[in-house]
């Protein structure tokens, strides 16, 4: 593996991590709503660099080593996401799960929609 790649990983992944604990921070802790706006959030910039891929090959393999492969992956997270929902009471469990699932799912369809419109 080259070093620049290694170094474009870090750097978003840097990025990602930094980004999730601000959100983490910012956020009520009633319910874990840090988790799920990253992990909607990065469905979405996820879908985006995929859709623009495929699309028109937009996007430089720089840019998404630093987008997907660093700053997503760190940005997003599924260990706290169920770490957090065992901690639930099992109706908010399920509203959590469910809402990670069918928010996230609906985040790539409109980074889909988004990356057509844009193209």
């Amino acid at each position: 593996m080259q070093r620049r790649n290694v170094a474009l990983v870090a750097l978003g992944g840097f990025a990602g991590a930094t980004s999730r604990h601000a959100i983490a921070v910012v956020l009520p802790v009633t319910f874990p709503w840090g988790t799920l706006v990253v992990n909607v959030v990065g469905a979405f910039l996820l879908g985006s660099v995929v859709y623009s891929v495929k699309r028109r090959g937009a996007i430089s393999d720089r840019i998404r080593l630093v987008v997907s492969t660093g700053f997503v992956s760190s940005f997003t997270t599924y260990s706290t996401f169920a770490t957090e929902t065992v901690a639930l009471e099992p109706t908010l469990a399920a509203v959590n799960v469910a809402g990670n699932y069918a928010l996230g799912f609906l985040a790539v369809l409109l980074a889909r929609v988004v990356v057509r419109w844009a193209s």
